[in-house]
């Protein structure tokens, strides 16, 4: 959370469009903070995209966008850690048999300091890996996320999927994590000062 994702791939779809080659756009279809088919950023820039269900695959979605018009020039997936274990490996597929190249861009945990199903897959099988750093309010790098309730309470269990930005999730390093997950320490709202 918050390390704008969402805007870097925004900005490596536009590099793409801007040397002519057109990107193919992909999100989850049950993120509609932004409207459905829809990916943006916090900083306000957004773009539509195709959407992805959690049973949907696509493999096949793929191989019928490479038989449309034009091959896409490369494949922007927003969301990941939403995809299946099934669809990262039919997005193997698509990189090894259509020539595709696909970038995900997602969360590796939850708010329970857990992997996605998606996320354990990519990071099991993705042919490279980059990581995009956010920090922490203490200045550390953030590699945890926390759930906080409409009071600014940590919240330990619940579903591991609730869709939501700045006022349900809070970056943390893993010392501030552990102190909201095992004491119930709430960090500082990011709206006031430290």
């Amino acid at each position: 959370m918050n390390a704008g994702k969402s805007t870097v791939l925004l900005q490596a779809a536009h590099n793409y469009r801007e040397r002519g080659m057109e990107p193919y756009l992909i999100t989850a279809q049950m993120d509609t903070r932004a409207g459905q088919g829809v990916i943006a950023s916090r900083i306000g820039i957004d773009q539509p995209a195709d959407t992805f269900a959690r049973d949907e695959d696509l493999f096949a979605k793929l191989q019928a966008q490479c038989q449309g018009k034009s091959k896409p020039a490369c494949v922007f997936i927003d969301e990941a850690q939403f995809l299946s274990k099934q669809q990262v490996w039919q997005l193997c597929k698509a990189v090894d048999d259509l020539g595709l190249p696909i970038m995900c861009y997602g969360l590796r945990v939850d708010f329970k300091g857990d992997l996605f199903p998606g996320s354990a897959a990519l990071l099991a099988w993705a042919d490279e890996m980059r990581e995009i750093r956010t920090i922490c309010h203490c200045g550390k790098k953030a590699t945890m996320v926390i759930r906080m309730d409409e009071n600014w309470v940590p919240i330990p269990d619940g579903a591991q999927v609730q869709i939501g930005g700045n006022e349900t999730y809070v970056s943390l390093c893993r010392r501030h994590f552990r102190a909201a997950i095992e004491n119930g320490v709430s960090p500082p709202r990011s709206d006031t000062p430290l």
